[in-house]
């Protein structure tokens, strides 16, 4: 199995999960209030279902997504105009909106599965292989299926597929730095974070001074702004770790405010 049907294979396990959140849901449970302001269950599901469109058209159309970065780009608010299009999908009924997502994350997953290695595909930002896509949609998938789990009062289990979301944290760091008008360090830091299951993953030379060290549950909760760090077992060795766990985002565009020490406890 390649890396990139084995990327797949979590990106379907991990959509799958949030089907069996939200499933089952009555009309007014999709109207369910999540911890994103302003967001319902709905809202959390048309963002995944808006976001995997766009990308199956930059995977099998670059010029009609050519036309859609240009249409959004003219707004003048590219994140605003993302989530207009999210609301329009979240006031359908709840299931054209839950069939309409499912529908959508299987042809996302089919193009890309077609994607030849080394290929680029064109998004808002710069341009992405097919794993980097498909790992951002794992992401997605997780962070946003934790919003709905969090408003239907469910616990998830932590899978490896974390690793993906852990990996993204750790790739994303100098872009943190860029969204909060700051200059990323030159020197890499060392991440060590504990798996579900015990494993130990790591990124980075072992002999680095800025060291983060903690479950890797813990690490993708704050760096998808899930939780607060206050709320965390994250620890940082060295001011510069310290001041990226501070800012640290795993996902693109402008930070958001994340959540109050203390919301979940």
């Amino acid at each position: 199995m390649t890396d990139q049907q084995s990327l797949l294979r979590d990106l379907t396990a991990e959509g799958d999960e949030v089907l069996r959140l939200v499933g089952e849901l009555d009309e007014p449970g999709w109207a369910t209030p999540t911890p994103a302001p302003g967001w319902t269950i709905a809202h959390q599901i048309a963002h995944l279902t808006w976001t995997d469109q766009a990308s199956l058209r930059a995977v099998t159309d670059p010029d009609d997504f050519a036309d859609l970065v240009t249409e959004l780009a003219d707004t003048g608010d590219l994140l605003r105009a993302i989530e207009a299009g999210a609301a329009e999908l979240a006031a359908l009924p709840p299931d054209r909106l839950r069939d309409g997502w499912v529908a959508g994350r299987r042809a996302l997953a089919d193009a890309l599965g077609a994607v030849p290695p080394g290929a680029r595909i064109a998004w808002f930002g710069p341009s992405m292989s097919a794993a980097s896509m498909i790992t951002a949609r794992i992401m997605e998938n997780w962070a946003h299926g934790l919003d709905i789990a969090d408003a239907l009062g469910v616990r998830r289990e932590p899978t490896d597929r974390l690793r993906h979301v852990a990996h993204l944290g750790v790739r994303a760091r100098d872009f943190a730095y860029v969204m909060h008008g700051r200059t990323a360090p030159s020197e890499p830091f060392r991440v060590e974070l504990t798996g579900p299951g015990g494993d130990l993953w790591t990124w980075g030379p072992d002999d680095a001074v800025q060291r983060v060290t903690g479950p890797a549950l813990d690490f993708c909760l704050l760096a998808t702004q899930r939780r607060h760090r206050d709320d965390l077992a994250v620890t940082a060795e060295g001011a510069d770790a310290d001041e990226w766990l501070d800012i640290i985002q795993a996902f693109a565009g402008p930070p958001g405010a994340g959540r109050t020490a203390g919301q979940f406890a």
